[in-house]
């Protein structure tokens, strides 16, 4: 009995905040000169340092639950640490205090170009990306012609991809996220970059996911969010300030921002 609570609780909330705080060091003013750091070293003298640290909160002992197959969008201003609970969520951070846990193979496409080597070539990136995201070769080798079509990139395929546009490095990266078949899929601003067609393609590949994925989205493209978020956050400054359903969130967001 224990078994089939503990798997049923695994898959109920794939993704947990507990109070979660992430602060980043920011610098500030100038280096010190080569003169400076020679005559400290050598003659033990007192220079003034040129440089103060501030402690910036991206969140701020931020809780919530996403749930198995919820598709949630997360909007704000920039700034107001979005991508912040990307990174925490796929582990590319980690927060200075509580907890965040995650459940589930994650297909993260949070950062243009990330997990991408530009000396190689389509071809080869497809195959690295691929087992960054824990897919064995040979369910890459099975995938590979969705991926290209999807990407839509077969003349550039054995092209290094040093060479490709933003757009093409996002349909890239994104064609492998999407077939990687995650559990949770996390999509950033990235999509951006890429052209009117492909942002649809690509939108409707998350609505598809929707019906059995757990999907977080961040974008500034509320209509976007809206059609495709079954449960919108509105974070600022760190902190939540709205949690619930895509249309009162998103224009209660926007009262706030004065777009309305």
């Amino acid at each position: 009995m224990k078994t089939k609570i503990n798997n049923k609780n695994k898959t109920s909330f794939p993704i947990i905040f507990n109070k979660v705080t992430k602060t980043y060091k920011i610098t500030k003013g100038k280096y010190g000169l080569l003169t400076d750091t020679i005559s400290q070293k050598l003659f033990k003298k007192n220079v003034q340092n040129k440089q103060t640290q501030d402690n910036f909160n991206a969140l701020t002992s931020i809780t919530f639950k996403i749930k198995n197959g919820e598709t949630v969008g997360i909007i704000g201003r920039n700034g107001a640490g979005k991508s912040t609970i990307l990174k925490l969520i796929s582990k590319i951070t980690y927060p200075n205090s509580g907890s965040v846990k995650v459940q589930g193979r994650i297909g993260a496409f949070i950062e243009l170009g990330a997990g991408l080597h530009p000396e190689l070539t389509g071809r080869e990136n497809i195959y690295l990306y691929g087992a960054i995201l824990g897919m064995k070769k040979t369910e890459i080798d099975k995938k590979f012609d969705d991926i290209v079509n999807f990407a839509e990139i077969h003349k550039y395929l054995d092209m290094p991809i040093k060479k490709y546009s933003s757009g093409m490095y996002s349909r890239l990266g994104f064609s492998v996220c999407a077939f990687c078949d995650p559990d949770i899929l996390l999509v950033d601003e990235v999509l951006a970059v890429g052209d009117v067609n492909f942002q649809k393609k690509c939108l409707d590949k998350m609505k598809s996911f929707a019906k059995k994925k757990t999907i977080v989205f961040v974008s500034h493209n509320l209509d976007a969010v809206k059609s495709i978020c079954s449960r919108v956050i509105y974070i600022e400054q760190g902190l939540i300030v709205k949690d619930g359903k895509p249309n009162d969130v998103i224009n209660f967001y926007k009262r706030n921002v004065g777009a309305i």
